[in-house]
């Protein structure tokens, strides 16, 4: 089309553009024009790239497999500026939360939508995907991008497209082969000055400067290892074992001793696909295997997956099919092992302890870590079902209606069970008269507790969307698309446990062998940390909605989407009192959104070839978020409370926590600012935007006065802002036939604000511990979340003070602590290509924010924290730079904690004083890190040309090799890691292994 001439634009704005080639280029290798460029939106709808009016990123099949990591999510990590990617399951099945620039809400879903092939979907499905099945994922970050998904895309949309067979009628088949090994990575440090021990002379009255050595503790408050006659010798250590006698180690550090516990995981994957097609149809079917053993010896994973696609066009009707089955089997241990290995001083190698069971491990005060992953066994079997049937009936070439129905079933079994233990283990002819008459459990070690658990959970959904779809040139400059529809989402979802304490026969793991059964409707986690979830919830929703598309000679574009919403959770069921007859309220609401891409470069004539390309697209978005409320909420429900009326008597009640009938959803308003670069010919691109969301009527339960016979109230209570950016740039140095060097870096920085709270309240509790004071809570005037504990008391230039003896002073009340937010975030990516290699590496850095470390305390109380030994323990410890208030002035103090002696410097760190303040928990979550190094290498035509293959790929790769935390951070946890799937991301708890990294190999033909 003639392009407008007018004056040079100057444009300050922001934007999200995904720049796939360059356009007109005379670069050596071949490029795609931008206008050829089509994008896979929103339900199915496809545009061109310059059509799009809102901010998303592309990640494509290459960039998804180029370090084979085993899931979907694992392969998105690092590649998308303002995608956050947190691990909630660190085991050998691990599981993700998705969270695009930031959270919204305070207590409902922040998660991105995950929608596969047109149908919602969720982060589970998605990593159970092998990527070689993925053609492409289109991030819709933007908010009017996934407006049509109504209350469920106000997180933004991750929408997935697999492959589809080609158009050649040639059948092709595709092998691929992985095989890779895993290894722990970034275990704690510890102080490898003292080793284990503590001020008990119950088995020896030797003194060592101040504390005793004793062979079954867990505490590594012992002698120096220095000390003089006594370090470095042979000692027993741990309890006696069966005969009777110990195990001798030497008393001295043993080199990273938390590592030997855990081994080499090895992973195979294989995959074949077969695709052929025609003009007129296609079919694509791909079978992948995957088998993994876990860095703990014993646990391991094996999943299958069958992918159909299939679809042909028979005159004026289209047919497409598909069906999907993922079955997952996962056999792993309690992760509670790895709180009792940080609980092992540094002089013991836990190697030596593998046989020993319970009574002979090296302290008493702990479990053998051995002895559970062979008696504590957790076993899932997930079975994962999904079929799509799409139909699409075209009257002209204008107008067509599509229908596209989909039915997925998951039944998820679970076996958990543990053997259980006696603490009463009597000792005999040990040879130390003190043990001869003690049984484990005067030690204080516990019994571990028998149990036995089946739960079963199955999920049946259907997802329809049925569609009216126009597509009209209005004039020869104005063309119009238009869709119709209506969508229809039923969720039926039951669980069924059974299960208690106790087993009459050990190693019959069946309900009938239970002793001690627990109860139905409990709300207590049980033994197994699993809860009696015996429930079924059914929840529906029904919309219509509507998306226009105008297009103006091929430079101005405009998009419309409104959505009329009814959901289920807001139905609410009563009887009229005078007729007695049932009355039912399901309150609709609507969500709208409007955008505009206009693309100047195609408008006016700019002249030069330095910028090439402009694109600018503001919109605004209108969503609810109604996830804050589960199945009937909004009505009165009965429960069967613990305890009442006394005793194991069940009875039945009306439920104390109620949800205002009157609820709205949270609404949430967003403005987006979007531009898009390109210079000398896209070889240079810069991408960004800018986003302020308003979220209103937030959703949260509140404790009403005790006077109310209440314990929760949950109701709209506030308000909140969200303000980022993201920005872009890829730049492409050279290319040329046989080199080519891609670089690509981006930068997100997110805020979300607690505005105002309409109880006048200062914060909403998100998850609050008591020992230590530390939790998680949404602040007025504070960023989401925040982390709230307990603090020192400080002077006004910010000493600690400190009593009279030595010990800091505590504030009574919490303060803030930090953001678990990072302040931005950066991501680099790179491929360099010469000839047949290639050689690729992803990477992100995280700025900021700060978590809350379990790990660093049970280091405190154990004396294997770094601080412990900064300072000589025989001599106390004097907290750093502490003052005391004398005469009304403050002093220097000088005055060790609880005495000058080494108990005292004991009791200050193992006791409260340090362990249970929150301000010493919190840790800097700043990190760098390298995601995928990979090296590939295809192997020339010219070389396969006699053989019967087409293509063959060969690949070494490394995922995680490199890793670099803050200073604060001593390999603490994680700063990613997170304990549930809920809001209450940062508790790093004792329970999240460390990181792992992996190294493989690759191979990939097409025949």
């Amino acid at each position: 089309m003639k392009k407008l001439t007018a004056s040079v634009f100057a444009v300050v704005l922001s934007s999200s553009f995904v720049m796939m080639s360059a356009q007109n280029t005379k670069d050596t290798l071949k490029t795609k024009n931008i206008e050829e460029i089509v994008v896979t939106g929103a339900l199915g709808i496809k545009k061109k790239a310059d059509a799009v009016t809102n901010a998303q990123q592309i990640v494509n099949t290459k960039e998804l497999n180029q370090a084979a990591a085993p899931g979907a999510v694992q392969a998105l990590t690092g590649k998308v500026s303002g995608l956050q990617i947190t691990n909630t399951n660190s085991a050998v099945d691990p599981s993700f939360k998705i969270i695009l620039r930031g959270s919204k809400s305070i207590t409902g879903n922040n998660q991105a939508l995950v929608v596969i092939d047109n149908v919602i979907s969720d982060a589970t499905v998605l990593n159970s995907l092998p990527p070689e099945i993925i053609q492409s994922v289109n991030v819709i970050k933007g908010l009017q991008g996934a407006a049509l998904y109504g209350s469920q895309g106000v997180n933004g949309a991750i929408i997935v497209t697999t492959k589809r067979g080609t158009k050649s009628e040639k059948i092709q088949v595709n092998l691929t082969s992985a095989v890779e090994v895993s290894q722990g990575f970034k275990y704690p440090l510890t102080q490898q000055k003292y080793g284990k021990g503590v001020q008990d002379d119950s088995y020896s009255d030797a003194d060592y400067g101040g504390t005793n050595y004793v062979p079954w503790e867990n505490m590594s408050w012992g002698a120096a290892y220095d000390y003089t006659g006594f370090g470095g010798t042979l000692v027993p250590s741990g309890l006696p074992q069966a005969d009777g006698s110990f195990i001798y180690e030497r008393y001295s550090p043993v080199k990273d001793h938390f590592s030997k516990f855990f081994t080499n995981g090895v992973s195979f994957q294989n995959g074949v696909s077969v695709n052929a097609g025609g003009s007129d149809g296609y079919a694509f079917m791909s079978i992948n295997r995957l088998d993994n053993t876990f860095v703990v010896d014993g646990d391991k994973m094996r999943q299958n997956n069958f992918l159909f696609k299939a679809g042909k066009k028979l005159g004026k009707l289209r047919i497409d099919g598909q069906f999907n089955y993922i079955g997952r089997l996962v056999n792993k241990t309690d992760s509670g092992i790895y709180d009792d290995i940080l609980q092992m001083p540094s002089s013991n190698d836990i190697r030596k302890y593998r046989n020993s069971g319970i009574g002979g491990y090296l302290t008493a005060y702990s479990t053998n870590p051995y002895w559970t992953v062979e008696h504590a066994r957790y076993n899932t079997n997930r079975d994962y079902l999904n079929g799509i049937l799409s139909l699409q009936y075209e009257f002209n070439k204008h107008i067509n209606i599509s229908y596209t129905g989909n039915l997925n079933l998951t039944t998820t079994k679970q076996d958990n069970w543990n053997d259980g233990s006696t603490g009463i283990i009597s000792y005999s002819n040990t040879g130390v008269p003190f043990l001869d008459s003690h049984t484990l459990n005067q030690f204080g070690s516990p019994d571990v507790t028998a149990y036995y658990f089946n739960r079963t959970y199955n999920d049946r959904k259907y997802y329809g969307d049925l569609m009216l779809n126009f597509d009209y040139d209005l004039t020869s400059d104005l063309n119009l698309k238009f869709n119709i529809g209506n969508n229809i989402q039923d969720s039926y979802y039951t669980a069924r446990t059974v299960g208690g304490t106790g087993l009459f026969i050990p190693g019959w793991y069946n309900y009938n062998n239970v002793s001690n059964p627990s109860q139905y409707g409990s709300s207590d986690a049980q033994a197994d940390g699993g809860y009696m979830d015996n429930y079924t919830t059914r929840n529906r929703v029904f919309a219509g909605f509507a998306n226009v598309d105008l297009g103006y000679k091929d430079y101005l574009f405009l998009n419309g989407t409104f959505r009329y919403e009814k959901n289920s959770v807001y139905t609410v069921n009563s009887r009229d009192p005078l007729t007695n007859t049932r009355l039912t309220d399901n309150k609709p609401y609507s969500y709208y959104s409007v955008g505009v891409s206009f693309i100047p470069t195609k408008a006016f004539d700019f002249g030069g070839s330095v910028l090439n390309y402009m694109k600018i697209a503001p919109s605004f978005t209108k969503v609810g978020n109604s996830s804050g409320i589960n199945p009937y909420n909004v009505n009165a429900t009965g429960i069967i409370p613990t305890g009442y009326p006394f005793g194991p008597m069940p009875s039945y009640i009306m439920s104390t926590s109620i949800t205002n009938p009157n609820i709205r959803p949270e609404f949430v308003n967003t403005f987006d600012l979007n531009i898009a670069l390109g210079f000398l010919k896209d070889r240079i691109t810069l991408e960004g935007s800018v986003y302020q969301s308003t979220t209103q009527d937030l959703i949260s339960s509140i404790t009403p006065s005790n006077a109310s016979g209440l314990s929760s109230y949950r109701d709209n209570i506030g308000k909140s802002r969200m303000k980022g950016f993201e920005v872009d740039l890829g730049i492409t140095p050279i290319k040329t036939q046989n080199i080519t060097w891609n670089l690509h870096a981006g930068y997100a920085m997110s805020r979300t604000k607690l505005l105002e709270l309409n109880s006048g309240a200062e914060r909403v509790p998100i998850l609050t511990y008591t020992t230590p004071s530390v939790g998680l809570a949404a602040v007025v005037g504070e960023n989401f979340y925040s982390i709230v504990g307990t603090t020192y008391q400080r002077d006004p230039n910010g000493n600690i003070i400190v009593n009279a003896n030595g010990v800091p002073l505590v504030n009574s009340a919490t303060k803030v602590l930090g953001s678990l937010n990072p302040d931005y975030t950066m991501t680099f990516n790179t491929s360099f290509r010469f000839k047949a290699f290639t050689l690729s590496a992803v990477a992100d850095y995280r700025k900021g924010g700060k978590f809350v470390s379990f790990s660093k305390r049970l280091l405190a109380f154990t004396g294997a924290l770094e601080e412990t030994a900064s300072q000589d323990r025989t001599q106390g410890y004097v907290v750093p730079g502490s003052v005391q208030l004398v005469n009304g002035s403050y002093v220097p103090n000088t005055t060790p904690a609880y005495g000058d002696d080494y108990n005292g410097a004991t009791t200050y760190w193992s006791g409260s004083i340090y362990r249970n303040v929150g301000e010493n928990l919190v840790v800097d979550a700043t990190a760098f890190k390298v995601r995928e190094i990979a090296i590939s290498y295809d192997v020339p035509k010219s070389v396969l040309n006699s053989t019967f293959v087409n293509s063959l790929s060969l690949s070494l790769y490394a995922r995680n090799p490199i890793i670099v935390y803050s200073k604060d951070n001593r390999n603490f946890a994680d700063p990613e890691t997170a304990s549930s799937n809920d809001n209450a991301a940062g508790i790093a708890l004792t329970t999240q292994y460390p990181t792992t990294r992996t190294f493989g190999f690759k191979i990939n033909a097409t025949f």
